[in-house]
């Protein structure tokens, strides 16, 4: 089958080359013009399914660019709002993963994921596809990363990173703390010492710069420092006010988020407030700068949308909640009509509730809510479109992603180069919503989720069930369709999806709940999931199989080693089986956000060993398929590597599958198509065999 084929990386993707850097000042990014990408421009027939999302609009809210897969890949595109003709602005291969149309509507800028890597860099082209240009991340070893534009359009903000430290090749044996595993990549001790790491006898730790500047696309003026931290686990510059004296910073590790307004003349911060996690684009500041509007869970256990005012000296002068919304998270905050309204999108357990506002400039809202009807379930992404619209992106339970404008007095409408219901899937089964279903587990704590039931089968039949983990471990799992969960049903089995401890949508606490300790019970979880679906009637439980994505792959391996007996079979994909291992090849960035998330790598060795499913894999006692991405640099391939090997040395079947020209998450059609079908006929050979 499509999962027995195996392609071998590169020696040079294996090994990266070895980083030197100290105490150094950072380098700002240099704006290099580069050739347009080969290929005709005009519109490909499009494919019958593919998905429109992240919609830029320009100035005037007359055309959109926004990111399309229907040549394929994740690529530009621009079109106008009331008409089909969209057409390519890069036709490179590289992945396109977000776009900002300049607000003078000169430039459009986005940001690329070279071979699906994490390596990022940003871009910028012109509306008619000319004059493309990279602006950050095209030096080796830095990725590059979109921030906001000036309020005027002559810069946009891009922050870059970069280790620093010694990197001198793998640990050594006397490197390694107890149980470290040998693997390829480098080592991401955060406090950790390595010897002759200045190059001058003494130690340097092995961090992560993340450097913003502001950038004049042009090129005519010379990038401006706006901030510089080491060790930091992430840094995006949200808005600069329109003075330019302020830039509002979003950094911190995952659960650990906050806005920091700084000053641009010196970088010198004057407050910070926690924010919530999820969507970066946090907030906005005031026309006068005195007030900074912010999705913040700031002393709450949901978002909501708060009011810091600044005083004089651009201190925080108080604080205070505009608006909020009873369970329910404030999940995108945009403003539109020239920043007099606020659109709000809430997550109400799973579904999306799309609100607009009235501002005032003292900071208080009238309570004029304004709600906007939705054609689908979920919003992704909300922009002005012109002074009196704003444009919708959308997900739903029968449609691919697909983008809406909404006029100020006229209802929301479909764009013409978005597939409408009908064509967004191929010809088969026609998909169907999922049934939302609560289990308890066996601590009492109350877990989200949706159950997708196979067509055709009566209500009190017992199915063959997939249970299916998302990443994160802070993401949600929502109502929208996805091409996996279809394969699945169209071939006889359920898909349960559920929100195990540490999901997002439901609450601080809840999102909190798997910290140390605490991830053995979402482990357990897992668990409690599949015995809920059991006990309501769906599945079969001679039947259950779990997989997962990023932390959901982890999470299939340590529930098929901590509850070896219920599951026939598992696939992970993209997951961590050590944290070693993880800590030693993952991105620099990452092991700083994600320490907080999972343990230190040194001070909480002990735990992690205990937690990783290698350090079980005698328990492992089913059928395995493990599939990477050859460009992963979030969880390395190597993670999927040793777990099948592992497998393999006990007897047990265990396949593994690696997807050329894709990072951690899979975004070429062809590969997308073969990993669904591989998976699906994995699971059909195990389930239904």
């Amino acid at each position: 089958m499509a999962a027995d084929a195996r392609n071998q990386l590169t020696d040079e993707s294996a090994a990266p080359a070895p980083v030197r850097t100290t105490a150094r000042p950072a380098t700002a990014p240099v704006v290099a013009p580069v050739a347009d990408a080969a290929g005709p421009r005009d519109t490909p027939r499009p494919r019958v399914a593919h998905g429109c999302w992240y919609p830029s609009p320009d100035p005037r809210g007359e055309h959109v660019a926004f990111i399309c897969d229907r040549d394929g890949a994740p690529q530009l595109w621009a079109g106008p709002v009331g008409s089909d003709d969209a057409h390519l602005l890069d036709t490179g291969p590289d992945h396109v993963t977000e776009v900002s149309w300049s607000p003078g509507g000169e430039w459009i800028a986005y940001t690329v994921a070279p071979g699906g890597s994490g390596h990022t860099r940003v871009l910028c082209v012109r509306p008619d596809g000319s004059d493309r240009r990279v602006l950050a991340g095209a030096e080796p070893g830095r990725s590059a990363y979109l921030g906001c534009w000036a309020r005027d359009g002559s810069a946009l903000a891009v922050t870059v990173a970069e280790p620093v430290g010694e990197r001198a090749g793998p640990l050594t044996a006397t490197d390694r703390p107890p149980g470290w595993t040998e693997r390829d990549g480098h080592a991401t001790l955060l406090d950790g010492i390595r010897p002759g790491g200045a190059g001058d006898g003494t130690t340097a730790p092995v961090r992560d710069r993340l450097t913003a500047y502001l950038v004049d696309p042009a090129g005519t003026t010379a990038p401006r420092l706006l901030a510089d931290e080491t060790g930091a686990a992430t840094l995006r510059v949200c808005d600069i006010s329109q003075d330019g004296r302020l830039a509002l910073l979003r950094r911190g590790p995952r659960a650990r988020r906050e806005a920091v307004v700084v000053r641009t003349a010196d970088q010198a911060p004057t407050c910070a407030l926690p924010v919530a996690d999820g969507d970066p684009w946090i907030g906005r500041f005031s026309s006068d700068a005195r007030t900074v509007w912010l999705r913040s869970n700031h002393d709450r256990e949901f978002a909501a949308l708060l009011a810091l005012r600044l005083d004089g000296a651009d201190e925080r002068k108080d604080l205070g909640v505009v608006v909020a919304r009873d369970g329910c998270d404030l999940e995108l905050l945009t403003f539109v009509e020239g920043d007099r309204r606020a659109a709000l999108a809430w997550n109400d357990g799973g579904t999306s509730v799309l609100e607009t506002l009235p501002l005032t400039a003292e900071g208080s809202a009238p309570p004029a809510l304004r709600e906007v009807p939705l054609a689908h379930e979920v919003v992704t992404r909300v922009t002005a479109a012109g002074p009196h619209g704003m444009v919708v992106a959308l997900s739903g339970s029968r449609r691919r992603p697909g983008v809406w404008a909404v006029p100020t007095s006229a209802p929301p409408a479909r764009t013409p180069w978005s597939a409408s219901d009908a064509a967004s899937v191929p010809r088969g089964l026609p998909p169907a919503p999922p049934v939302p279903l609560r289990a308890t587990a066996r601590d009492g704590l109350l877990l989200g989720g949706w159950y997708h039931r196979a067509p055709g089968r009566s209500p009190g039949e017992p199915a063959p069930c997939v249970v299916h983990l998302h990443g994160g471990p802070e993401e949600q799992e929502r109502p929208v369709f996805d091409p996996l969960y279809q394969e699945l049903l169209g071939r006889g089995m359920d898909v349960f999806a559920p929100d195990v401890r540490g999901s997002s949508g439901w609450g601080r606490s809840f999102v909190d709940a798997d910290l140390g300790e605490g991830r053995f019970a979402a482990i357990d979880d897992v668990a409690d999931c599949a015995t809920h679906a059991v006990a309501s009637g769906f599945a079969d439980p001679q039947r259950l199989a779990v997989m997962g994505h990023s932390y959901g792959g982890y999470l299939t391996l340590a529930s098929l080693v901590w509850h070896p007996h219920l599951f026939r079979t598992g696939i992970t994909v993209c997951g961590m089986s050590d944290f070693a291992t993880f800590f030693a090849g993952t991105e620099p960035w990452l092991a700083e956000s994600a320490a907080h998330k999972y343990g230190h790598p040194e001070r909480d060795s002990a735990l992690l060993r205990a937690l990783s499913p290698m350090s079980r894999v005698d328990e492992l006692r089913v059928p395995l398929l493990a599939v990477h991405g050859e460009h992963d640099t979030n969880v390395p391939p190597g993670e999927s590597e040793q777990i099948v090997s592992a497998a393999r040395a006990r007897g047990l079947v265990a396949k593994l599958m690696l997807l050329r020209d894709e990072g951690h998450d899979f975004r070429r059609a062809d590969n997308r198509r073969l990993f669904r079908r591989a998976a699906a006929e994995w699971m059909q050979r195990w389930l239904l065999g």
